[in-house]
């Protein structure tokens, strides 16, 4: 599958409406692939993109969560900005799901939603919402149009913000008289924001401070998160690490940062992390992070944190710094400018075969472990196969739940940004429209979505998409017949009581997929996993695989909700 990138069509001569100067400015941004869904406020927007003749290739969402979804799954693959365009009311609320998402997991999006005219707002005129007050605690910044002088100035901006500094999404409201409103002398661009300015290097003195603790430090971890990927930094944490023997830990978001196979590599830390990687984190006397926000699934109860340890953050947001966890040594930087330096200023390496022995002898004694039947699937194994027949070189998007638990401890990843999940906001419905505008960001690589029955059920009319525009995504439905991760929850912490968390009636998987003319499969055992799966995985064609698992699975090792890193469950026998 390979979508061809359209050609811009000629900017038109003035008069210009301001529907005409947003098509424009998105062409000045190199914007190739729009995700959206009409409606009336946007219906002029809507024409100049018609107009516009093949300048873009715009992907018309079923819904508009799944555009938002799709355009966060584009934004994570590529590093540049995902555009969505909706209508004004409940097109633009909903996507409030998908913009909280991308503010979470800082991802580059810049979503244009229709607004009723100028004349009307605040009557509450027909599909009009307070897009402004909704989402100004969910976006890194946003912006209502009140001339149409200022929309090209506008559009430059939000762009230039969401994807600088931290990444994030930013939201422009237009009014619909602004989109036909007609200028007869376009503005410029031109624009100067002095009030945000962020800091992408690192202080040369706080570099020093952390180079001596580093000489001194006889337990250094590594905690490699987000900010890796946004830095574009994988190459550097790798000589970095390597330079000085420094194990290597990761969030959940920091998957694929630095190779999952490389030997320094101890898995992912928190609350479903690798015994290693938590007890590196409990043991370490220096704590070196990179780009990770330390939120709670990760850090378990704070006062077990790294207890003796000397904190060192790296992070492009300051607000970060300190937020959770006291910091000795703050560097507020890009990533990649920060390890440039690290590498440049190298002090004496830290001697570490000591404790890296220690965490070797962690990971041999207490590796992820499950119980294989003889013939039925758990889903442990189903990971380590499709992880097998892809060679763990495809992108994998994933909901949130047990499902993504699973890919994250049994697919290991070896380069970066083909990670993409719902982290921060936890959003069911999340995996598959991601996957779809993965798979437009890169059209030549295998895209799998990892989904639980229950979250594939929120977003699925998005199998649209997939003949329509020939994607070859592959779904694997990990189906155990329940919301996952709310049955452990009720299973550990509520005394079996199973709530509204077991899916009684599902539809057949195989022939819905039929029905918007894509190949359905079901496996319901290990043998037809391994006659079926390898086939489904390796063609170029879309695929929904309804993979049957045993309900009663559980995700281990686990923290307890109030417990420490330190205290896990269901550790390795």
């Amino acid at each position: 599958m390979k979508v061809e990138a359209k050609p811009h069509y000629e900017t038109q001569t003035k008069p210009k409406s301001g529907a005409d100067l947003l098509v424009d400015a998105l062409i000045q941004e190199e914007v190739k692939t729009i995700f959206g869904y009409p409606g009336g406020a946007v219906l002029p927007i809507y024409d100049a993109l018609y107009r516009s003749g093949d300048a873009f290739h715009h992907v018309l969402a079923r819904h508009e969560q799944g555009s938002i979804h799709a355009a966060e799954g584009y934004a994570r693959v590529t590093g540049k900005p995902g555009v969505v365009i909706a209508t004004s009311g409940p097109g633009a609320t909903n996507l409030i799901t998908g913009i909280a998402d991308a503010m979470m997991d800082s991802l580059p999006v810049v979503v244009f939603t229709g607004q009723v005219a100028r004349g009307v707002i605040g009557t509450d005129a027909f599909q009009e919402a307070d897009v402004m007050g909704i989402t100004t605690p969910i976006t890194k910044h946003n912006y209502q149009v009140q001339s149409l002088s200022d929309l090209p100035r506008i559009v430059k901006e939000a762009f230039h913000i969401a994807s600088t500094g931290r990444p994030g999404p930013v939201v422009v409201d237009i009014p619909k008289d602004i989109s036909t409103e007609v200028d007869d002398n376009p503005p410029s661009v031109e624009f100067s924001l002095p009030g945000y300015q962020p800091n992408l290097k690192p202080n040369p003195l706080q570099i020093k401070k952390l180079t001596d603790a580093m000489a001194q430090a006889k337990k250094p971890v590594l905690l490699a998160g987000a900010g890796i990927h946004h830095g574009k930094a994988s190459e550097e944490l790798k000589a970095f690490a390597e330079q000085h023997s420094l194990p290597v830990v990761h969030t959940l978001h920091g998957l694929g940062t630095f190779p999952g196979s490389h030997s320094l590599s101890f898995g992912m830390a928190g609350m479903h992390g690798t015994y290693a990687a938590n007890m590196a984190l409990y043991e370490c006397d220096l704590l070196i992070n990179i780009g990770s926000r330390f939120d709670d699934r990760l850090t378990g109860k704070l006062e077990h944190f790294a207890p003796k340890a000397t904190v060192a953050h790296i992070d492009v947001d300051p607000a970060e710094i300190g937020k959770n966890v006291p910091t000795q040594i703050p560097i507020v930087s890009d990533s990649k400018a920060a390890l440039e330096a690290l590498l440049k200023n190298a002090a004496a390496a830290p001697s570490t075969e000591e404790w890296y022995k220690k965490l070797d002898n962690y990971r041999e004694e207490y590796p992820l472990w499950y119980n294989k039947p003889e013939t039925d699937m758990v889903p442990q194994w189903l990971m380590e196969k499709v992880h097998s027949y892809t060679g763990g070189d495809a992108i994998v998007t994933t909901d949130v739940g047990q499902h993504q638990m699973w890919a994250a401890q049994y697919y290991k990843l070896e380069k970066p940004n083909r990670w993409v999940t719902s982290g921060g906001l936890g959003t069911m419905g999340f995996g598959f429209p991601a996957a779809i505008g993965a798979q437009l960001a890169a059209p030549d690589e295998k895209v799998v979505a990892v989904v639980g029955d229950g979250g594939f059920q929120m977003t699925l009319q998005e199998l649209s998409l997939l003949q329509e525009m020939k994607l070859p995504v592959k779904v694997i439905i990990v189906n155990n017949q329940a919301l996952g991760m709310v049955r452990q929850w009720q299973e550990s912490f509520y005394e079996k009581r199973y709530s509204e968390s077991i899916l009684s009636t599902q539809p057949d998987f195989v022939k819905l997929a039929e029905s918007y003319n894509v190949r359905g499969m079901r496996i319901e055992s290990q043998q037809d996993l391994e006659e079926k799966l390898p086939e489904a995985l390796s063609n170029d064609e879309p695929v929904v695989v309804d993979c049957r698992v045993l309900q009663q699975e559980n995700v281990y090792p686990m923290i307890a909700p109030g417990k420490g890193i330190h205290e896990m469950i269901g550790v390795k026998p």
